[in-house]
């Protein structure tokens, strides 16, 4: 699954067909069904349009995509989140963040070995308590973010839903590069042999991300810094 998963972020638009022919080096001997099943067990499909790529409940309602042709400047104008798998030496967990828009920053996350909506809305609360309310937040069409619980949390906080069109996982592309960031420059480098050591590590690593890591896009400053002390966004939305 670990393989699978690098494998994933390279080729998101191989299904398990390539990814078995990726595979077939180290794994002669897994079919395509056994990645398959891999695949629905991490939560990971292709990325082109076919049924069910974003894996949303029938009776929860969608909301629109808010942002097209929106230049976001402002910190807490537009707060997003998602959910990444992470492998583990043995089994995996999975880690939900809320990022800033503008400045890219974590400001909050959870890990949890469920993919329930708990640990989702524990991190939103936990995002408004430090940061107050954003305008917007942003998510895709899976069933913990349409969750009446959810949804409601934001509702109750005047906070304006906007949701990613199915199957557009570049409507949430930030997000989708602090995975990869994540993924290439601390999971991928630590075989985690327990849910406290995944704990742990993330933690460090996000910090780091937040705090002394430069980034291209914002003129080689940190995150904190533009976070805090917002100027020169504009270039970088």
């Amino acid at each position: 699954m670990r393989t699978i998963d690098a494998l994933h972020r390279d080729f998101p638009f191989a299904g398990a067909r390539i990814l078995r022919r990726l595979l077939r080096g180290e794994f002669p001997d897994v079919g395509r069904r056994r990645i398959g099943t891999l695949m629905l067990h991490m939560g990971i499909s292709a990325i082109c349009p076919q049924p069910g790529t974003s894996r949303r409940h029938r009776a929860h309602p969608v909301y629109p995509y808010l942002l097209r042709h929106q230049t976001i400047t402002r910190p807490n104008a537009v707060w997003a989140m998602d959910i990444t798998y992470i492998p583990m030496a043995h089994g995996v967990v999975y880690l939900a963040a809320v990022l800033d828009w503008a400045s890219r920053r974590v400001l909050s996350w959870r890990v949890s070995i469920t993919l329930d909506s708990a640990f989702c809305i524990a991190a939103v609360e936990d995002a408004l308590d430090k940061y107050g309310c954003p305008e917007i937040f942003n998510t895709d069409q899976g069933a913990q973010f349409t969750s009446t619980a959810f949804t409601g949390l934001l509702l109750d906080h005047g906070i304006r839903i906007s949701m990613d069109g199915k199957g557009c996982w570049r409507d949430n592309v930030f997000v989708e590069r602090l995975w990869r960031s994540l993924k290439y420059e601390e999971v991928y480098l630590h075989a985690y042999d327990s849910v406290a050591h995944a704990t742990a590590g993330i933690g460090r690593y996000l910090t780091l991300y937040n705090t002394r890591r430069p980034h291209s896009s914002l003129e080689d400053r940190t995150l904190d810094d533009a976070y805090f002390t917002p100027r020169l966004l504009a270039a970088a939305a």
